[in-house]
């Protein structure tokens, strides 16, 4: 990224392989414990997309735009999918405790400091306070 830039996008293929990905993705964070707990909500973020927006097709990508600004780093991902419905956005852990499903939007929600949805759902913001 320029550094005349605040901005940047980057493009992967929807599959799971996600680890030099994220570690693209989170090279402005300089503390490393901080660093640990976004790699966790990141991993939660961009599965979710995989998996749930783009049905783990590998014809399909997943875009993430990263915007630094002086007191923020956002991350904005987008898959390809229909998005999630508002009732499914909820950031508190499953009833059941061996669900199978349900960790991932609470597990996001603990490790950013702001977490928003798009209208249609498929494009999640994630932000941490420098």
């Amino acid at each position: 990224m320029e550094p005349s830039k605040n901005w940047a996008v980057f493009i992967h293929p929807s599959t799971l392989k996600l680890a030099s990905f994220i570690e693209t993705l989170l090279e402005p964070v300089i503390c490393k414990e901080t660093a640990k707990k976004i790699e966790l909500g990141m991993h939660e973020a961009l599965v979710n997309a995989v998996v749930h927006g783009n049905l783990s097709n590998p014809n399909k990508v997943v875009r993430v735009r990263r915007i630094l600004t002086p007191n923020w780093i956002v991350w904005q991902i987008q898959d390809e999918g229909i998005g999630i419905v508002k009732n499914k956005r909820i950031s508190s852990l499953p009833l059941e405790i061996d669900a199978n499903s349900g960790r991932g939007i609470y597990l996001i929600h603990k490790c950013f400091d702001d977490v928003r949805w798009s209208r249609k759902g498929n494009r999640l913001q994630l932000s941490l306070k420098k």
